[in-house]
Formats: structure tokens, sequence, C-alpha cells
């Protein structure tokens, strides 16, 4: 008798996946629940008093919010109504622009539910960035030479980061954009940008149908709740669109050896790479907590296989920032030494429970890549698996490198243990391609999109951030 449907090898098969997903569902929200209950009894006993809400740097919102939330409520139903079929239709040149303003108008209208003020709210703290914008006005390359030795003065973010965001915003500033207004605008639409970037690296590297499976979610990440305002969305920026200028150049490359194109699109291929690496380059100098991120890239360049070419532009965009920050008078071992003595010496993230945080650090991710994610984690693994086997590497297991390539860095970063909550804007960076393992769900998949969009829409209810 032959067997059909669901009682066939092919349906028992899927029904071990269904099954696998949902456990997958259960341990995340099973380990969020868990990582506040340990929270809760640790600071009810006195253990952990640095955050009011742990994990989260954040507090409880003594009333959630309900009817401020309905623009941003709506915005979510006419999304998850329309972004499936338009990823689908659309010409692509058209996606990675929808990807954009879709991601940046889901983040304006989850922040504007705390009015329009809080956009820039954030960046007004003085613990910010801009907070120490008037040690640099009078003496930028001073400043810049004389930085870690004069780190203990500085505001709390800048003494915590390499110089250049705060040189950034400077920049930003004598360019007559000054003030937290243009900064959060800045930040956010550079933040919002990475979703568009994350999918061009998933179609370089996995193909179009990946891609268009990958922009619903990108959109629609829980992170959005983050990227207004911190500025580890602009750190995210920087990352993604590093890697996607790589991907491109290696694609371009890959082209011209089919079609025997000629030396302009040889050339073109190194200016993409050029530029990738350029960005990719200021990384170290953005966070220093952005090293783990190259596997990002590092995993790009094992799927790709780019031409030496490439790799010799890619190396020379590397070097620029390095060169230029040294040549400068600020040298990048002295600051991390530097920063790692104020870090040890303060009253923050050194004095956090490691025991908590390093776990407890994994149940933020989960909220920020949301249940889409962790539902779509077992099939990338699966994919991986069945790559190894057939030594070939199928679009699935593609989109499983790039998400395993961020969760290794992540992994890297929470075992170090200089990572002790605030992770919900540390994690940020690598989040987004986290979320790009959602394109493993057969599309349209509106249920886990709208899930999604749940997570997002109560943690903003729920949580009030200073970011």
């Amino acid at each position: 008798m032959t067997l059909t449907g669901e009682r066939s090898p092919a349906g028992t098969a899927r029904r071990a996946r269904r099954r696998t997903g949902w456990v997958a569902v259960a341990v995340w929200a099973a380990g969020i629940a868990a990582a506040f209950a340990v929270g809760w009894y640790l600071r009810r006993a006195g253990l952990a008093t640095e955050d009011r809400l742990p994990p989260l740097h954040a507090r409880a919102r003594p009333v959630p919010l309900t009817w401020r939330l309905v623009p941003a409520a709506g915005a979510a139903a006419a999304a998850v109504a329309a972004l499936p079929p338009l990823a689908a239709r659309l010409p692509w040149r058209a996606l990675p622009p929808l990807a954009w303003a879709g991601s940046a108008a889901w983040t304006v209208a989850l922040a504007a539910s705390d009015g329009w003020g809080a956009l820039a709210a954030p960046l007004d703290a003085p613990t910010e960035y801009p907070a120490g914008l008037a040690q640099v006005r009078p003496d930028p390359l001073e400043w810049l030479r004389t930085f870690t030795d004069r780190l203990a003065g500085y505001t709390t973010h800048v003494r915590g980061h390499p110089p250049l965001p705060t040189l950034l915003l400077w920049a930003l500033e004598r360019a007559g954009l000054g003030g937290t207004g243009w900064a959060a605008a800045a930040v956010i639409a550079a933040g919002a940008s990475a979703a568009a970037a994350v999918a061009v690296t998933v179609r370089c590297a996995a193909g179009e149908r990946a891609a268009r499976a990958a922009v619903p979610f990108l959109v629609l990440a829980p992170l959005a709740v983050w990227i207004a305002t911190a500025m580890d969305a602009f750190f995210l920026a920087v990352g993604a669109w590093g890697t996607a200028l790589l991907a491109l150049a290696a694609r371009r490359a890959a082209n011209r050896a089919a079609n025997r194109a000629g030396a302009g699109a040889a050339a073109g291929g190194g200016v993409l790479a050029g530029a990738g690496g350029l960005l990719l380059g200021c990384l170290p100098y953005l966070s220093y907590g952005l090293l783990p991120l190259f596997a990002v890239p590092l995993a790009v360049l094992l799927l790709t296989r780019p031409r030496p070419a490439v790799l010799a532009a890619l190396a020379g965009g590397l070097a620029v920032a390095p060169a230029a920050f040294t040549l400068l008078g600020f040298w990048w071992p002295d600051g991390v030494a530097a920063t790692l003595d104020t870090y040890l010496v303060s009253r923050g993230s050194a004095q956090r429970s490691y025991a908590y945080f390093v776990l407890a650090n994994l149940a933020v991710l989960g909220l920020l890549t949301g249940p889409a994610t962790a539902r779509a984690l077992p099939r990338a693994a699966e994919a991986l698996r069945g790559a190894a086997r057939a030594r070939a590497l199928p679009p699935q297991a593609a989109v499983a490198s790039l998400a395993a390539a961020a969760l290794v860095g992540v992994l890297t970063l929470d075992a170090s243990g200089v990572t002790r909550g605030e992770v919900e804007r540390i994690w940020v960076p690598f989040a987004a391609w986290a979320v790009a393992a959602a394109a493993l769900h057969r599309p349209p998949a509106r249920g886990w999109l709208a899930a999604q969009a749940a997570t997002a829409l109560a943690l903003q209810a729920l949580v009030l951030s200073p970011w």
C-alpha cells in the first residue's frame, strides 16, 4: 500500500519538524520567563540592584500603554497583511527601499507611542554621547590624541566605547545638524536601513527567493524597539552595509567570471569590496564589543568564495580606519586596556552576576529576535546538518550560516563576561542577522509575522527603557 499525505515519510518528517519548532518556541518562552523570574528574585534578595527589571536595564511601566499603541498596532496589522505579497511580487530593486522604509516606519510607530519627544529623549541623558561633545569641540584632534589618558573624565558611554561614535556626532554637528533631534534621526535612519542591507546579503549568499522571504521578518523584528534610539543601531547599520557591499562585490566578481565581462566590472567589484572593507574596519572603533561580529562577513566570504582581487580590495579597505586612527594618535589596544580598567572599578556592569547574566543575556537576545526566529532555528540547524552530510550548500543552509555566524558572535561576547546586562542594545548589531533565519518559514507565514509584531508591541507596552 502506498502511503500518502501525512502518513507518508515526507509527512512524518514534516510533523517532526513542526514538533521540534514548537518545542523551540516553548524553550524561547520558558527561557525568557525564567530570566525575569530569577532576576526578580535576585533583586528582591538584594543581589541584583543595578537594574530595576533584570535582565533588562529598564523598568516596568507603572501603567502599561494601551490606546497610545493603537497607531503602532494598526501599522503592524497593515504590515502583516501587505508585506508578504509585496515581498513576493515587487521587482527586486524595489524591495531594499521597501525594507528600509518599512523598518523605519515600524520603529517610529513604536517609539512615538511615548510621544514624539521620546524619539530623541534617550540621547538627552547625561550619560550619553552628546553630553560629551563639549570636550571635543575646542580641538577634536587633541581630544583624540588624549582620549585614552583622559578617559575617566568622560561620560559613561563615551568612556565605554572607542572615539568614533562621538566623532561622528561632532561631524554631524559641524555639518549644521546639531542637537539630539538630528542625532536621533540619523540613528533611526541608519538602523532601519540594516533591514535592506541584510536582505541584500541574503540574496547574494542564498538567492532571491530566500531574500524575499526574509524581508517581512526583517521589517517587523522586535529589535525595532531599541533602534529608537540606541547608538548601537548605528553600529548595526555599519556592520550590515559593510557585509552587504562585500557580498555584492563577490557576486559581481562571480558574474564577471561566468560572463567573461571586462575590466570595468572587475573594477566595480573592487570598489564595492573596498567600501565594504572601509565600513567593516570602522567596527572596532565604534565599539570594542563588535569584534565578534566579524563572524558574519567571514561567513559571507566562505559562502561566496570571492576572487583574489575582491579579497585584496577588502583588505585595503579594512586597513584604512586602523591606520587613520593610529596616525592621529589613538592606539586601539591602549583604548581597550583603559576602558577595561574603568569598567572594573565602576559600579556598573562589572558588579553584575556573571552566572545570572551569561544565561539571561541569551533570553534578551530571544526578545530581540522574536518567536518566529526561535521557531526557525531547528530548521536552520537541520539545513546545516544536511549540507554537511551532502557536502553541498542549498539556499536554506546559506541563510542558516549567516544566522549561525551571528549566534557564534553573541556566544563569544556573552562568555567573555564583559556583557553583563544592558545587552538589549549591545545585541542589536547581531540580532538582525539571527532574524534572517526566519526566511526559512514558508511564505506568507502571517501568523509568525503577527507574533513578531505582538512581541514588539508587548515590549513597548510593558517596558520603559532608557534607550
